[in-house]
């Protein structure tokens, strides 16, 4: 995988976000939904102890089963910046990810891909750097607008930028619960990130690839010396 030095300040992690941008691929529609490996990650922080832990949990896709997980625990390096979340949160997930015994077809971040200010999220930034595609998937909105989609589990809305272009979508992955927030990081489509969506979310608005990295990142974190 690919790495890149933590930046030393805002601007310089501006001019990694605007080069990586440039190799985001867009035109290859991704896995087929329930088939193959897909990988959740996650990271969860301790203020206190200036420490992230991160979380790579890889499912059989058919199944749901767990097949892989591994974590990583390490102190955060570059402070929080609107924007420039993945810098804080990109090297420890690597490590997770580097730490794995079986490589995903496809790995889901709680987060943003395009649907970000400057057009390029988690899921895009750990998507160039590991060559692996990518989908993020938030729990709340971020800055773009969209219509209330349908109450019907798949009903979908455009999640719009200021200029009009869509960068993603609200989807409802449960009849009747609040919508998740998908967009497109690195050699996915759109479509084949909304159907990804559905296929790991049977029974919970949330993936199940992101409930597990979450609850295992948690965990790390309480193991943590």
């Amino acid at each position: 995988m690919t790495r890149t030095k933590t930046p030393a300040d805002e601007a310089e992690a501006r001019a990694v976000q605007d080069e990586l941008r440039h190799q985001v691929v867009l035109t290859e529609t991704g896995p087929p939904p329930g088939r193959g490996l897909v990988a959740g990650v996650d990271v969860a922080y301790d203020d206190a102890r200036d420490l992230v832990a991160a979380a790579a949990v890889v499912l059989d896709a058919a199944t749901l089963r767990v097949v892989a997980e591994a974590t990583a625990v390490g102190h955060v390096s570059f402070p929080y910046v609107p924007g420039l979340l993945a810098f804080r949160e990109l090297p420890t997930v690597l490590d997770a990810l580097d730490s794995l015994s079986t490589a995903p077809d496809l790995v889901v971040c709680d987060g943003y891909g395009l649907a970000h200010p400057r057009g390029f999220g988690l899921a895009c930034h750990l998507g160039v750097v590991t060559g692996l595609p990518s989908i993020g998937v938030a729990k709340n909105p971020f800055t773009f607008t969209h219509e209330e989609p349908g109450a019907r589990r798949g009903d979908r809305a455009a999640l719009l930028a200021p200029d009009g272009a869509e960068v993603g979508r609200a989807l409802r992955t449960q009849d009747g619960i609040k919508p998740v927030y998908v967009s497109v990081g690195h050699r996915v489509s759109l479509d084949n990130a909304c159907a990804q969506v559905l296929a790991l979310s049977p029974r919970f608005r949330i993936p199940e690839t992101t409930r597990h990295a979450d609850s295992l990142c948690r965990r790390a974190l309480r193991e943590a010396s």
